[in-house]
C-alpha cells in the first residue's frame, strides 16, 4: 500500500512525501512510490496515531462490552493505544480480574489497550505488584491517599521493576468532603470545595520520594499550576518526574460547572479561569509533558441527579484528535508538531516503525453529538481515518 498526496507530520515537522506500507510496516518514504493500491490523501495529513494513558471504562465498570466500547470510541479518535485505568468495578488489583480483562482484550487487534494495576487494595493495603508486573500489567498506579509507608514500599517495588509509577495526587481527607475546587463559582452555587493544596501537597510529597529513591513518577491530571511549578523545578534539578494534562483543564474553567452542569463535574475538577489560561502559558512553554482527553464516561443514570450525588467524569476518546486539533491547534495555542509530542510515545514516521498512522483531514468538520460531552454541540475540525 502507497499513501500519496499526504501531509505527512511527526514531532520532526512536516514534508510532503509518499509512504509505503507493508505488512504494518513502513517500508518507504518518498516520492512517486508505485504499489497495487494507492490511498490518495488529497492533501490531508499523514500522522502517527495518538496514545492516551488516563481513559477510565463506562461508570468504571469492567467487563468485555465496554473494552470493546474504549477500542471503538480510540479508533473513532485518532488514538492507537490507552491505558485503562485500574480503578474499577472490580479494580485490577489481584490475578484474577487482570487474567480477566487480559481476556475481554485478546481479540482487539486495531487498537492496542494496556492495563494499568492498582497498587492499592480497597482497604489501602498493598496488592501483589510484582504478581501483576509479571502477569502482563503496564504500570503501576497510586493514590496518594495512601500513606506514607505504604507509598514507600510502592516506590521500592516501582525502582526494583525499573517502571514508571503513575500518581494520582490527591487528599483523602480533602476530596471525601467537597465536589468542586474551591473558589467564586463553588461559592455562588452553595457547593463544598477542595482547596487546590489538596493536590500540591501530595506532589510536592512525591517528589521528594522520586528523589530519594530515584524512580520515574508521571502526575497524572494535574489541574493546579502551582504543582506544575513545583514538577518543573523538580526536573530541573534531575528528579525524574513529568506532568500530565487534560484537554478540559487547558479549555475549561469552574464556570462551566454554573447552573449545576454536572458534565463539567470531573477528576480532577476544573480550576479557575486564571488557572485555566496559566496552564495554557504552561503548556506553551513546553512546561507540560503529556496530554490525555481524561475519557471517564457516565450512563445517564448517574449525571442526571444532583450536583452532589452525580459521577464524575466525562465523553471525549471518541472525538480525541478533532479536540485536540480544534482547541490547541486552530486556536493557535501550539502548532502540530508539538501536539503530537505530548500525545504519542514515538511520534516519528520513519521506515521500519510499525505503520500506526492515521489520516487527518481539518478541513472538514462536524458538531458533537454526545450529551456526556463538555463539548456537546460545538464544531469541532478535523476527521479521522485510520490507514
Amino acid at each position: 500500500m502507497v499513501i500519496t498526496n499526504a501531509i505527512v507530520c511527526d514531532v520532526n515537522g512536516s514534508k510532503e512525501v509518499d509512504v509505503k506500507v507493508v505488512d504494518g510496516k513502513i517500508v518507504e518514504i518518498g516520492t512517486s512510490l508505485k504499489d497495487d493500491e494507492v490511498i490518495d490523501a488529497k492533501g490531508a495529513y499523514l500522522i502517527p496515531s495518538l496514545v492516551d494513558k488516563n481513559v477510565s471504562l463506562l461508570d468504571a465498570t469492567l467487563n468485555a462490552k465496554n473494552i470493546h466500547a474504549i477500542a471503538n470510541e480510540a479508533k473513532q479518535g485518532g488514538v492507537g493505544r490507552v491505558i485503562i485505568n485500574p480503578n474499577t468495578k472490580p479494580a485490577i488489583d489481584n490475578e484474577v480480574v487482570l487474567e480477566f480483562a487480559q481476556n475481554s482484550i485478546k481479540d482487539i487487534d486495531d487498537v492496542q489497550i494496556d492495563l494499568m494495576l492498582n497498587t492499592l487494595q480497597e482497604d489501602l493495603s498493598l496488592s501483589n505488584i510484582a504478581i501483576l508486573l509479571k502477569k502482563g500489567a503496564t504500570s503501576p498506579y497510586m493514590s496518594t491517599i495512601a500513606k506514607n509507608n505504604t507509598a514507600i514500599k510502592i516506590a521500592e517495588y516501582v525502582k526494583m521493576y525499573d517502571t514508571t509509577l503513575f500518581c494520582k495526587a490527591e487528599d483523602n481527607s480533602l476530596i471525601q468532603s467537597g465536589v468542586m475546587f474551591d473558589g467564586d463559582v463553588s461559592s455562588h452555587l452553595g457547593l463544598t470545595g477542595i482547596p487546590e493544596l489538596s493536590e500540591v501537597l501530595h506532589v510536592s510529597r512525591m517528589i521528594e520520594i522520586a528523589r530519594y529513591f530515584d524512580i520515574k513518577i508521571l502526575f497524572k491530571s494535574i489541574a493546579s499550576p502551582r504543582s506544575i511549578d513545583l514538577i518543573s523545578k523538580a526536573k530541573q534539578e534531575g528528579v525524574k518526574v513529568s506532568c500530565e494534562v487534560s484537554i478540559h483543564h487547558l479549555v475549561r474553567c469552574d464556570e462551566s460547572c454554573r447552573d449545576f452542569n454536572t458534565i463539567a463535574k470531573i477528576n480532577p475538577p476544573l480550576a479557575s479561569q486564571e488557572d485555566m489560561q496559566r496552564l495554557q502559558e504552561l503548556l506553551k512553554a513546553g512546561e507540560i509533558d503529556t496530554l490525555t482527553t481524561l475519557h471517564q464516561p457516565n450512563s445517564p443514570v448517574n449525571k442526571e441527579v444532583a450536583f452532589d450525588d452525580a459521577a464524575y467524569g466525562c465523553s471525549a476518546l471518541a472525538d480525541a484528535l478533532p479536540l485536540y486539533y480544534t482547541k490547541l491547534v486552530k486556536s493557535e495555542i501550539i502548532d502540530m508538531q508539538t501536539l503530537l509530542k505530548l500525545t504519542t510515545d514515538n511520534g516519528t514516521i520513519e521506515v521500519g516503525n510499525d505503520a500506526e498512522l492515521v489520516l487527518f483531514d481539518p478541513t472538514q468538520s462536524y458538531k458533537v453529538n454526545n450529551f456526556d460531552s463538555l463539548y456537546n454541540s460545538e464544531e469541532l475540525f478535523g476527521t479521522v481515518t485510520p490507514v
